[in-house]
């Protein structure tokens, strides 16, 4: 009856009053007391409709989806996937203020920019497009699964690098030496270190792309030329890293 499935979908029998008004949700039956009845077509309808009402969208809207679906079970699939989604952007959102809360409580910094938003989210876009969402979720979990000292720890082995290659730069040695090449060997084995990347699961040439495109966004982004000294020491670590994956791996 109305009521119970009121109380049970924890809204007010009003609103189902109001969603059978509009044709959203209507009773399987009504009585001839004037009872409202609901049998399971009705209560799969009524969790469609929560469920799109979760996700921000109004009633006119959900009345259009509801009429011109022909697969319910295609449909209820994706809600499913869509739920996940949300919750996957909610853990996220829990990890990074436990995060803040741990470096307040330590007395850090709490709007440091890797620790907080994690190692790659910035450019999420970038590397589904490049190696898939696979190897973006793998190594944001990663990320994410750290302590704040670990982040740190990592945050300063990242920093060690890059001024390598820097003072690599620097040094006046050419992409193809054997400086050079000791870098970009250890830029690899760095890679290694991250789940989900290919060089961490062995795919040799999917390994081979990947040092091949960090080098090219290295060269490209405006964000990667300022961390490696500019427009052209990026374009040396590109250049370090095309001549190792040629050569060497």
């Amino acid at each position: 009856m109305i009521h119970e499935l009121a109380a049970r979908a924890g809204v007010s029998s009003r609103t189902l009053r109001h969603y059978d008004h509009i044709g959203l949700v209507a009773p399987t039956r009504v009585g001839a007391n004037g009872y409202r009845y609901y049998g399971p077509d009705a209560v799969v309808r009524l969790q469609r409709v929560l469920l799109m009402r979760r996700l921000g969208m109004g009633l006119s809207a959900i009345a259009r989806v509801l009429s011109e679906e022909v697969d319910q079970e295609r449909e209820l699939a994706a809600h499913v996937a869509e739920l996940e989604a949300e919750r996957d952007r909610v853990d996220r959102r829990i990890r990074a203020v436990r995060h803040t809360l741990e470096a307040l409580r330590s007395g850090a910094e709490p709007h440091m920019d890797v620790m907080l938003d994690g190692f790659n989210d910035r450019f999420e876009d970038e590397v589904v497009a490049r190696w898939g969402e696979k190897a973006f979720r793998a190594s944001h979990d990663w990320w994410h699964g750290k302590s704040l000292a670990e982040q740190r720890a990592w945050k300063r082995e990242v920093d060690d690098l890059v001024a390598a290659w820097v003072d690599t730069h620097r040094s006046g040695a050419g992409p193809a030496s054997e400086r050079a090449r000791a870098m970009a060997a250890r830029h690899v084995e760095w890679l290694s270190g991250i789940p989900g990347t290919p060089t961490a699961e062995g795919d040799r040439e999917r390994s081979i792309a990947m040092v091949r495109g960090l080098g090219d966004l290295y060269a490209d982004d405006p964000a990667f030329t300022d961390t490696y000294d500019g427009p052209e020491g990026a374009a040396f670590v590109r250049d370090a890293l095309h001549e190792y994956a040629r050569t060497a791996m």
